[in-house]
């Protein structure tokens, strides 16, 4: 959540940041109604309860008509006090609800517009050119069926539709793809994790996911809990209601873990093959920085990613997401996006996220400065989302005869392969 003072000083660019977003603007104005509602009947509710305080000393001292006036006074102020305590109650209940729906506030240098309007960063690498190689690629689907990796048939047998089996080559692929990536983030600082992918419904709420997002969520009713879409989640979670010390900082985490989505509005969208899938795998970054490092943060984020897709010798390009394509958590979101040959497009691989205090906010992590306490800022960077990674790898290297080159950063990690040939049928 934003910061409450913020929002007072500044209500325009509040509203700006809601308009870019194609969010309600209004709630700006029901949210500042609320608020002061809820300091006025605070400063009522003290006020009321001073006097009642110097009214209860002087009852004892007080005896006949004067001591019954008093106690008289006495029942009218404590059924004030009462009402002035539920109104303080029920104005900071409604202050924290329309809070709870207000996206964080968009970076002034974010793109303004939906899907469509992001702005290309920068391009690295060079799509092939399979035509002048002289044959037609095939797809992620009927390579991994060639190469006996990836079996959808039998997956939507046991599970429905977008569910999937890796399998031989397939499964040490995604394998190798967990523990390079694992390898060069823990290389680069980040404590390995392995993290629950049930949550309590504090830690999806605090970190965004059951506002817009709430329909890609699986909830377990009988439980009370939530299956993560993404290791953020509990990575946020981890030391919510926590205070860090400053030098401390930044604390990082790469997590693996499964993930789960319902994909509820991608109805009829790559509905062929492993490219959206309601149970994934996937290796996450996580950050936890001073507010006034999170930029630069975010940078070292996306840097990581590049080389990890550099290093898997992919073409991709990176774009800045516009407003209303953000997450709520997020005033800024980068994403690294793959060519696929079959599609003849970008397609998102990796995405790095800079939710400045708005997550650490709402899960109360604090850091301690000396006497100073205050909200610190979080970042989250997906390093490896493995059935896409799969995808783009196995589009990409690619050969003629249905095999396909490993890049040379997976070779030690599948021993020492450097093709990955077609079974035999």
């Amino acid at each position: 959540m934003i910061d409450l003072r913020l929002l007072r000083e500044d209500p325009d660019r509040v509203r700006a940041s809601q308009r870019a977003r194609g969010e309600d603007v209004g709630i700006v104005d029901e949210l500042l109604s609320a608020d002061e509602r809820r300091r006025s009947s605070s400063v009522r509710f003290d006020e009321l309860r001073s006097e009642q305080k110097q009214l209860g000393k002087l009852i004892p001292k007080a005896e006949g008509e004067e001591k019954a006036e008093l106690l008289r006074k006495a029942g009218e102020l404590s059924a004030a006090v009462k009402a002035a305590d539920a109104e303080q109650d029920a104005a900071a209940e409604e202050t924290q609800q329309l809070l709870g729906r207000l996206a964080n506030l968009v970076h002034p240098d974010v793109p303004v517009g939906g899907e469509d309007d992001f702005t290309v960063r920068e391009t690295i690498g060079q799509p092939r050119d399979f035509a002048a190689e002289g044959f037609e690629p095939r797809d992620h689907l009927e390579l991994g069926q060639l190469l006996g990796a990836i079996d959808v048939e039998r997956g939507a047998k046991v599970s429905g539709s977008r569910f999937y089996y890796l399998t031989g080559v397939g499964a040490l692929l995604e394998l190798a793809l967990v523990n390079a990536s694992i390898a060069r983030a823990t290389a680069a600082g980040f404590t390995p994790m392995l993290t629950p992918a049930l949550v309590k419904p504090q830690a999806m709420a605090g970190t965004g996911f059951l506002g817009q997002a709430a329909q890609d969520v699986y909830h377990l009713d009988k439980d009370e809990l939530y299956l993560v879409g993404t290791s953020e989640v509990p990575l946020a979670g981890y030391h919510m209601d926590e205070i860090l010390e400053a030098d401390q900082l930044p604390l990082r985490y790469a997590a693996f873990s499964p993930c789960f989505r319902r994909e509820a509005g991608s109805y009829g969208k790559d509905t062929r093959g492993i490219f959206r899938v309601h149970q994934f795998d996937k290796v996450e970054m996580f950050s936890y920085v001073a507010p006034e490092d999170t930029e630069a943060e975010h940078q070292r984020l996306l840097q990581w990613e590049k080389e990890w897709l550099t290093a898997l010798e992919l073409p991709f390009q990176v774009i800045d997401v516009a407003t209303g394509d953000l997450g709520s958590s997020a005033a800024r979101k980068f994403d690294c996006e793959a060519w696929i040959p079959t599609q003849g497009k970008y397609r998102e691989l990796t995405s790095t996220s800079d939710c400045t205090e708005f997550q650490s906010r709402r899960l109360s992590i604090r850091m301690r400065e000396g006497k100073r306490v205050r909200p610190l800022a979080t970042l989250n960077g997906t390093l490896c989302a493995v059935p896409r990674t799969i995808v783009a790898i196995l589009e990409n290297h690619q050969l003629a005869d249905g095999s396909v080159r490993v890049p040379e950063v997976l070779r030690p990690y599948l021993g020492g392969r450097e093709v990955l040939e077609p079974v035999a049928r």
